[in-house]
């Protein structure tokens, strides 16, 4: 049986999807890098930077299911351009916050954060919607597999960037690099991105079904990823802060070694996402990963509390194994829905990853004041153990995309 022909057009939109959600990802963890500079050089506690840093995803959960179904109605196109500009006046305005009076310039930058995770959802929901709307469905689990990469390389540019120049000339100078990123590529996106053809329903044509009635299967992966984020966020978000204060390595050192576990996980997204192929399913390779995301915070527990001295490698693989089920569960999620709800569905699916996010950042920055992070690690590894048993046995299809 011949395999469909992936047309060379997808791989340009592919390539833009994927720089599309790296702009907006180097916005939503910018307040991230900034805990170090906020918490040891200015006093301010984990949970008020913990707070400060999830704003963006608050941000994000408010908008992502609205920002799908306008995918949904008028195309991906005008919804990712449109939305990266709007994240870039909100990289604008916290820019000149920073240069608010003391006592409201950290209200304002949290008031700009979550305004700009507000517009740059828009990428989260239709930039996937664009690449598995070109691609075939033997290609997807490679193509989602390298649209995912956009979250690890923007947290590695974020890593490599945002401390440094936090560190030297503060703040706004370092809110500058996601202000340029989501500029030009609001640009590059009105001009390049090229919606997905759809078929055309028979005038007489039932409408789609909701798959959110017909099968619980979209509803436990969307579970399962929100379980499986929570050890994902513990360390890019206080990674870089548990290698500063508990490791007592440098900053740029220990952004470097963030910055190149981000990097290696997003190339093991694209492995991930060939196997998915390979093997003809998006759920198994998506149980396999939970179970070496509990396996592998259990180990780094065990790490930090006898001191080992690969710490740093340890970390780079509990990194890379934490981010690697974004890209089956999306082409799962996409395929399920097919192509009258691939927006929303997919909306819904960060929707429900975000907003644990957005709680997991002031959680676990409580957590590790209390407890410390050997048993916060634990704790993170307790998720993934949830989520096992609720992968859903074998994969389905609505229609194709």
């Amino acid at each position: 049986m011949s395999l469909e022909r992936t047309p060379p057009r997808a791989w340009a939109m592919l390539a833009v999807g994927v720089l599309a959600q790296v702009a907006g990802t180097v916005f939503v963890t910018t307040p991230a890098f900034l805990i170090p500079l906020l918490h040891l050089d200015r006093g301010v506690s984990l949970t008020q930077a913990g707070l400060l840093a999830a704003a963006p995803t608050l941000g994000l959960v408010l908008t992502l299911i609205a920002w799908g179904a306008l995918a949904d109605r008028i195309g991906e196109r005008w919804v990712i351009a449109g939305g990266l500009a709007l994240t870039a006046l909100a990289a604008l305005g916290a820019v000149f916050a920073d240069g608010a009076v003391l006592a409201d310039q950290y209200a304002w930058l949290g008031v700009f954060f979550l305004l700009g995770g507000m517009a740059s959802a828009s990428t989260n929901a239709a930039s996937g919607r664009v690449v598995v709307g070109w691609f075939p469905k033997h290609r997807r689990g490679l193509a989602m597999g390298i649209r995912q990469m956009s979250q690890p390389l923007g947290v590695t540019v974020s890593a490599v960037t945002i401390p440094v120049i936090a560190a030297g000339p503060g703040i706004a100078a370092a809110l500058v690099v996601p202000l340029v990123f989501t500029g030009v590529l609001a640009i590059v996106c009105a001009l390049v991105i090229v919606n997905p053809p759809r078929a055309t329903p028979a005038p007489d044509a039932a409408a789609p079904a909701n798959p959110y009635r017909t099968s619980a299967f979209l509803w436990r992966i969307h579970a399962v990823s929100a379980l499986l984020v929570l050890p994902q966020f513990l360390l890019s978000i206080f990674g870089l802060v548990w290698l500063v204060s508990e490791l007592g390595w440098n900053p740029l050192a220990a952004g470097v070694l963030v910055g190149v576990s981000q990097f290696i996980g997003a190339i093991g997204r694209i492995g991930v996402g060939v196997l998915s192929d390979r093997v003809g399913s998006r759920v198994r390779p998506l149980r396999w990963v939970a179970v070496s995301a509990a396996a592998v915070m259990l180990l780094l527990a065990a790490v930090d509390a006898t001191h080992f001295a690969a710490a740093g490698l340890v970390f780079v693989i509990a990194t890379s194994v934490t981010v690697a089920d974004n890209g089956l569960a999306f082409t799962s999620v996409a395929e399920m829905a097919g192509t009258a709800w691939a927006g929303r569905a997919l909306g819904a699916q960060n929707t429900a990853q975000f907003l644990v996010a957005s709680i997991a950042a002031p959680l676990f920055g409580t957590l590790i004041g209390l407890v410390g992070y050997p048993l916060t690690f634990v704790a993170a590894a307790l998720a993934p153990v949830i989520a096992i048993p609720l992968v859903p046995a074998a994969d389905k299809e609505h229609d194709h995309l």
